[in-house]
């Protein structure tokens, strides 16, 4: 983007229950980029006199001009809000406010990225003119319904992974490019590492011949947890705008204070997540995607799953799944937790288990299998990974890191390179491998609808009501 990009409107409302949010926002008024530049230019003050001016501020000497970075808020500053470090080391971005409704977690951001706004309430933040992309890294029940909020805004969006709490939301998510038109990226990250990338490349090129079967697996869900005793809401922690659209409920440890990795609620509890069937299987099923949409295979219309639930404790999505899935031209994919791909290694067989035992998506071919994991890739010979450097004329854009390419998509208005569209697709089949899983049912994805067929019980869970004021 070359010069000085102009800057939109200073006022965003939320006014009705279609809207995302209550009550419409003041927005705090920041001086634009090119007050900044002006001041710094010293326009309209001591004209005449010597002035020295930063080569960051013209941008000469490799540094980038204010008026050419892009200005980002970060939403939610919890764990997963550490990716979003890497907008500080990029010399086209800059953090200009974080937010969260828990005052510790905002304010340690802040001060480790040297930003000097904060926010409770992320529709202030939205509201400000001066931030071009939000970074989103709330829990996932958040994920859609702030995406749409800030396209309305007119920012652009990286959103965490999964996409959706339900199908609906994934659909309604449409609007973020369709209506708004904005740039979305999909934060699952893999498309930015140069051996995934290479190892999708050799699928895509018919290096391993006619991909006659996929199987991806991904980590296994979690038991446990305790919804008691309810205990008091700390100070600074707005508990109301963290459940945000999911129920009313008790406070209490394990579902807003415990950051165990396998303790937390926001991970593996219905009213937040539908579990690791997708908070996890977005990475592995992303590269699948990821491939699957240069064929134009759009995602399985067949799904038979079967699955477990907790039987005690207080988190209750699937902990283990196995769902075999079937293209509209026949190809099958078979989706997996870990430890049902480790039982069934010796069976399938799955020839590289071993050497990614976590997560994987494997594509086997007629003339031999690759293997795509998270940084590294895997072949069924020496000779077809040394065809990697060359593997054919179809190849996808490079990218060092999934936050600049976002920001470099901001700047020029491209596509990023985990776009919307390619999100809804993947995440669809984790709610679809949910749903089979959790009626028994075999069910079928109607492509043309966009909507589940073979259980009425099913495609009443394609939605879920958002509690007042919240909707999509």
């Amino acid at each position: 983007m070359q010069g000085l990009r102009l800057r939109r409107a200073a006022f965003v409302r939320f006014t009705s229950k279609s809207d995302i949010s209550a009550p419409p926002l003041h927005v705090n008024e920041k001086q634009s980029r090119r007050t900044f530049i002006q001041k710094a230019l010293g326009v309209g003050a001591l004209i005449g006199f010597p002035t020295i001016i930063p080569a960051s501020v013209l941008g000469k000497n490799g540094a980038v001009a204010p008026s050419n970075r892009a200005t980002i808020g970060v939403l939610a500053c919890g764990g997963r809000s550490s990716y979003a470090s890497s907008y500080v080391r990029y010399a086209k971005s800059e953090i200009l406010a974080v937010c969260d409704p828990v005052k510790e977690r905002r304010l340690r951001r802040a001060a480790k990225w040297n930003v000097k706004d904060h926010y409770n309430d992320f529709r202030e933040l939205l509201a400000r003119d001066d931030i071009d992309g939000v970074h989103i890294s709330t829990p996932d029940h958040w994920h859609v319904p702030m995406s749409l909020a800030a396209a309305k805004a007119g920012k652009d969006i990286y959103c965490e992974k999964p996409l959706g709490l339900t199908i609906e939301q994934d659909l309604a998510a449409r609007q973020i490019t369709e209506k708004y038109n904005r740039i979305f990226q999909y934060g699952t990250q893999q498309r930015s590492s140069e051996t995934c990338r290479m190892g999708i490349e050799l699928v895509l090129n018919g290096n391993i011949g006619e991909v006659e079967k996929v199987y991806v697996w991904a980590p296994r869900g979690w038991s446990g947890g305790s919804a008691k005793p309810v205990i008091p809401i700390p100070d600074g922690f707005d508990y109301d705008l963290w459940l945000g659209p999911a129920p009313e409920a008790p406070f209490c440890f394990d579902r807003c204070l415990n950051n165990d990795f396998k303790m937390k609620a926001t991970y593996y509890y219905y009213d937040y997540a539908i579990g690791f069937v997708a908070g996890w299987g977005a990475h592995p099923l992303d590269q699948l995607q990821w491939w699957a949409d240069e064929l134009d295979l759009g995602i399985p219309i067949k799904y038979k799953a079967t699955g477990s639930l907790p039987t005690e404790g207080f988190f209750n999505t699937l902990t283990h799944w196995d769902a075999t899935c079937q293209y509209k031209n026949g190809l099958e994919m078979r989706f997996m937790d870990d430890e049902t791909a480790t039982r069934n290694a010796s069976k399938i067989p799955l020839p590289d288990l071993g050497k990614f035992p976590g997560n994987a998506t494997l594509f086997m071919g007629s003339e031999g299998w690759v293997s795509v994991s998270r940084g590294k890739f895997n072949t069924s010979s020496d000779a077809l990974r040394r065809k990697a450097k060359d593997p054919g004329p179809k190849r996808f854009a490079k990218s060092r890191n999934h936050c600049e390419n976002f920001v470099d998509c901001i700047l020029t208005r491209e596509q990023p390179l985990a776009p919307l569209e390619s999100a809804i697709r993947s995440d669809i089949i984790c709610h679809m491998t949910d749903l089979s899983a959790r009626t028994g049912k075999k069910l079928r994805w109607d492509p043309k609808k966009e909507t589940v067929r073979g259980s009425s019980k099913a495609k009443k869970m394609m939605s879920r009501p958002m509690r007042d004021p919240w909707t999509i």
